[in-house]
C-alpha cells in the first residue's frame, strides 16, 4: 500500500554519477503549441514477440553526437532500433538553455544546425515514424558551466546569476559562501522565483511539443560535503530567510543540522510534486521520470533508505517520491564498474532495491556503459532484468550513454565509438540468453490511463497577490467518500503560496486554512475530488490584520 506524504511545494535538480559526471540542455522562443497526439504504437503491438512490456532506452546526451542535425537524429534512431529500444531519453536542456525553438529556456549556444532547425521537433518526427517514445531530458538545477556567459540576455545566468543582487540572485550557495565550482553554477531549489521559472519552462515544453515524457536530471542539491555526510549547499539568502521564518530560528544552521537538512530536502520534493501536478494539468498522459542517484552501497547494506547517500548527501528522496506517487518512473543512474568487485556488489544491491521498492510505480535500471567493456555491460543488463528473491524485477533498462557505448574508445573517434555501439547492440540482442532480445513495448501507467483517484492543489495569498509561505492547510474527507471518512491530511504552502496533495480517493473534502499570523480571511472550502481530476482550493483574498 502506498503512503500519502505531505510536504511543502518547492524546487531542485540532477544527472551526475557516483564516479563521474553528466550533462544538461537548452530552449527557444514560444510558438504555436502542437496538440498532443502520441500516435506511435508500442513495439509489442507492431511486432508481437511474446516478450512482456519492458522499458528499453538510451540516454542521448547533448554534449556529444546526438541531435545536432537531421542526419545525426537519423543515426540515433537507427542505433536505438538496433538495440531493441522502445524509448529515447534525449537531452534537450543542459543548463537552462534548449535544443529547441519554442521554450522559456533560450535556444542553445551549442553547435547545431541553424534555425529554423528545431532538434526536438526533428527527434519527435523521426522517432514517431520508428515507433519510439521521446522523453525530453531536462537538467533542473545546473545553471551554467562556462567562463563565457550565454549569448541570450534572457538566460537566467545573465539575469539571476553572479551579477544579480538581493532576491534576484537565484544562485545556490555553500555554507562557506562559495557559489561557483570552477565555471559551474547552480540554482537553489529553496528560491521561489527560481522554482516558478523551472515549473513554467517544463510545462511549456509539454504545451509546445508532442512529448511522451519529461525526464528530470539534477533534481537535487549538488554533491555534498564528505566531512559531514550532509549537503553543504542551500545557503542562498532567500532560502535561509524562508527557513528562519518557518522555524523561528535566527542562526545560520550547520550543514549537518537535522531540521535544516529536512527543510532543504523538502524543497526538492516540493518541486517534484509541483511539476507532477503541473504536467498532469497540461497533459495527464505525459510520463514524469527522474534520474536517480545511487551513490555507494545500496540501502540494504547501509542501514536503510534514510541512511543512503542519495537521501543524506544530495537530499534526493526518490524512493519517497515513488511511494507518494509524484513520479511515474525512476531511472536509476546505477553507474558502477562490474569488473571491480566492490562496485559489482553496489550494482547488485541497488538493482535489488530498485526492483523491490517501486511502490506501484516503475523503476528502470540505468547502467553506465562507458565504465564497462561490452561483456560486463551485458552482464549488468542481465542482473538488472533478473527477478529478485522477492520475485520482482525492474521495469526496464536504460544505457548511459548513447555517445560512449563502452569503456573502449571513450571520447575517441566517432567511427570507433560507432563500431563499439554496433557490437554492443549485437551482444545485447542476439543469442539464446541475450537480455534485450525481441521487441517490447514501454510499460503502461495504469494510474494515469485508468485513474481511480484524483488530486488537490491550491494557492494561498493576500488580496494584493502576495503569496503566503508556510501556511498550514488541512484536508479532511467528508462522510461517504470511497476512501472512508477519517484521516485528516496536512500540507504547507511553498514560497509561492502553492500547495498540493496527490492521489486522493474520490469524494468530497473539507479544506481548512490556518492563516499565518497577521492575516485573516476566508478559511474553509468544500471541494470534490474526481477520478483523474485536480480539484482547486484557492485562498487568495486574505487581508493583513492591522
Amino acid at each position: 500500500m502506498r503512503r500519502i506524504v505531505l510536504v511543502p511545494l518547492s524546487v531542485l535538480g540532477l544527472l551526475t554519477v557516483p564516479l563521474l559526471a553528466s550533462p544538461a540542455g537548452a530552449a527557444a522562443t514560444p510558438g504555436t503549441p502542437t496538440p498532443p497526439t502520441h500516435p506511435a504504437a508500442s513495439a509489442s503491438e507492431t511486432d508481437p514477440s511474446g516478450v512482456p512490456d519492458q522499458w528499453r532506452s538510451y540516454w542521448v546526451d547533448a554534449f556529444n553526437e546526438g541531435v545536432q542535425s537531421p542526419a545525426r537524429v537519423g543515426a540515433v534512431i537507427e542505433d536505438a532500433l538496433a538495440v531493441n529500444a522502445n524509448a529515447l531519453i534525449v537531452q534537450i536542456s543542459r543548463r537552462w538553455d534548449c535544443f529547441c525553438n519554442r521554450s522559456l529556456y533560450p535556444r542553445t549556444d551549442a553547435a547545431i544546425d541553424p534555425a529554423p532547425y528545431d532538434p526536438l521537433d526533428e527527434v519527435i518526427r523521426q522517432a514517431r515514424a520508428a515507433g519510439l517514445e521521446v522523453h525530453a531530458w531536462v537538467n533542473v538545477n545546473t545553471l551554467w558551466n562556462s567562463a563565457t556567459p550565454p549569448r541570450s540576455p534572457e538566460h537566467a545566468f545573465n539575469r539571476h546569476g553572479p551579477s544579480a543582487e538581493g532576491a534576484e540572485r537565484w544562485l545556490n550557495r555553500r555554507a562557506d559562501g562559495t557559489e561557483m565550482i570552477g565555471a559551474n553554477s547552480y540554482i537553489d531549489p529553496g528560491h521561489p522565483a527560481a522554482v516558478d521559472h523551472i515549473v513554467e519552462a517544463v510545462r511549456g515544453l509539454v504545451r509546445e511539443y508532442d512529448l511522451d515524457g519529461i525526464n528530470l536530471d539534477y533534481i537535487r542539491h549538488p554533491d555534498g560535503s564528505a566531512a559531514t555526510g550532509r549537503s553543504d549547499w542551500g545557503y542562498n539568502e532567500v532560502s535561509l530567510a524562508r527557513f528562519r521564518a518557518a522555524t523561528g530560528r535566527v542562526d545560520t544552521p550547520h550543514p549537518a543540522d537535522g531540521e535544516w537538512t529536512t527543510w532543504r530536502r523538502d524543497q526538492v520534493t516540493g518541486l517534484v510534486r509541483r511539476l507532477y501536478l503541473g504536467l498532469w494539468e497540461e497533459d495527464p498522459t505525459v510520463r514524469l521520470s527522474v534520474n536517480a542517484i545511487t551513490y555507494g552501497h545500496g540501502p540494504g547494506a547501509t542501514g536503510g533508505w534514510e541512511t543512503s547517500r542519495p537521501y543524506t548527501e544530495v537530499l534526493q528522496d526518490w524512493a519517497g517520491w515513488l511511494e507518494e506517487g509524484i513520479v511515474d518512473t525512476v531511472v536509476a543512474m546505477n553507474y558502477k564498474r562490474q569488473w571491480v568487485p566492490d562496485q559489482a556488489a553496489m550494482f547488485a544491491e541497488w538493482s535489488e532495491f530498485l526492483a523491490d521498492h517501486q511502490a506501484d510505480r516503475q523503476a528502470v535500471n540505468g547502467p553506465a556503459l562507458y565504465l564497462n567493456p561490452i561483456a560486463e555491460s551485458v552482464e549488468q543488463a542481465r542482473i538488472a532484468l533478473t527477478p529478485t528473491a522477492a520475485g520482482n524485477t525492474a521495469a526496464g533498462w536504460s544505457g548511459y550513454s548513447y555517445a560512449n557505448p563502452s569503456s573502449a574508445h571513450v571520447d575517441g573517434s566517432a567511427a570507433n565509438r560507432a563500431a563499439e555501439r554496433a557490437a554492443l547492440a549485437r551482444a545485447l540482442t542476439t543469442g539464446p540468453d541475450a537480455p534485450l532480445a525481441g521487441r517490447t513495448g514501454v510499460p503502461g501507467m495504469e494510474w494515469k490511463e485508468r485513474p481511480t483517484d484524483g488530486h488537490l492543489a491550491g494557492t494561498v495569498a493576500l488580496r494584493d497577490g502576495t503569496p503566503l509561505d508556510g501556511a498550514r492547510v488541512t484536508v479532511r474527507p467528508l462522510a461517504g467518500n470511497a476512501g472512508g471518512s477519517g484521516g485528516t491530511l496536512e500540507a504547507r504552502t511553498d514560497g509561492s503560496g502553492r500547495f498540493g496533495l496527490v492521489h486522493l480517493p474520490v469524494g468530497r473534502y473539507l479544506v481548512t486554512l490556518d492563516p499565518p499570523a497577521g492575516a485573516s480571511g476566508p478559511r474553509t472550502a468544500v471541494v470534490r475530488v474526481t477520478a483523474g481530476g485536480i480539484a482547486g482550493a484557492d485562498f487568495t483574498r486574505l487581508v493583513p490584520r492591522r
